[in-house]
């Protein structure tokens, strides 16, 4: 295996996208997996950072990354070390730092003779799947696009807030506790300012209509996070998109932080195997 592990790439941003490629040496191209954590996430969470050699046995190679505000740092890059730049993460941020990747690898000659990027599949969970969604529906460098319990609108809860949300707007944040770290979290009101202006080039259900690529949406009908009706509304954007509802699943797919089983929860074994089940399907196609 051929290890890029955390590597600081710059992006526009002026905070570094802490970034990971995995790849069998073969001297042959491999088509290029790009993964997205979302919400309170980073890409070595849980079973994320355990299903690096699931996508090399089945041939690929992995990207993965933190955005650049994530609260992670390139010294500590699980967990949240720098909440100060987790408060001043917003969507805009994190469309522009997948653009970045995406930029980086395509242009990187270092690596082309072992990742075929042409063919890259975008892969994304949560927060992160209404990202690859937009990416997918606007950049033609994406060949498949596949989201694990995405959202379908990025205009969520906290700007629906009633008093609280002019609260936020008079005192310029407002704090979600972490369950598992028990830091409180810091949401300046520059994320909802940012939503404000950009809210069309943000807008999910726009860009899902116009993907014309194959398009792969795994759900768990016991999610209460992000309800199942998210991936029954991509779908319904996209009717040429395929929808898997894993039964009883919750939002992590039976999950957690730190998992140090052996083995993966059943629920996300079944979305792996789903996931590359399509991939077999359409990988003939590109």
């Amino acid at each position: 295996m051929q290890i890029l592990s955390n590597f600081p790439l710059q992006g526009k941003h002026n905070r570094p996208i802490v970034t990971d490629l995995f790849f069998e040496k073969t001297n042959s191209k491999k088509p290029l997996i790009i993964f997205v954590h979302g919400y309170k996430g980073y890409k070595d969470w849980g079973v994320f950072g355990k299903m690096n050699q699931a996508f090399l046995d089945h041939g690929f190679a992995l990207l993965k990354f933190n955005f650049s505000h994530n609260g992670g740092t390139v010294e500590q890059p699980i967990d949240f070390p720098d909440l100060e730049a987790f408060g001043q993460n917003n969507y805009s941020i994190e469309f522009d730092d997948l653009q970045t990747v995406i930029d980086w690898i395509t242009q990187e000659e270092k690596y082309q003779d072992e990742i075929d990027t042409k063919n890259i599949t975008l892969i994304g969970h949560s927060r992160g799947g209404g990202m690859v969604t937009l990416t997918a529906g606007k950049d033609t460098r994406i060949k498949q696009v596949i989201s694990w319990a995405a959202v379908c609108d990025l205009h969520r809860s906290m700007f629906n807030q009633g008093d609280e949300l002019e609260q936020w707007k008079q005192k310029g944040v407002f704090y979600v506790i972490n369950g598992r770290t028990k830091q409180e979290m810091p949401h300046f009101i520059q994320f909802y300012e940012d939503y404000l202006e950009n809210k069309e080039r943000l807008n999910i259900k726009n860009a899902c209509e116009k993907i014309r690529i194959p398009h792969l949406i795994i759900h768990g009908d016991g999610d209460l996070a992000v309800p199942v009706t998210h991936a029954q509304n991509l779908h319904t954007w996209n009717p040429n998109s395929e929808l898997c509802i894993v039964s009883d699943a919750n939002h992590v797919f039976g999950a957690k932080q730190p998992w140090t089983e052996s083995e993966f929860p059943a629920d996300f074994q079944k979305v792996l195997e789903k996931t590359f089940e399509f991939l077999n399907t359409v990988k003939d196609k590109i």
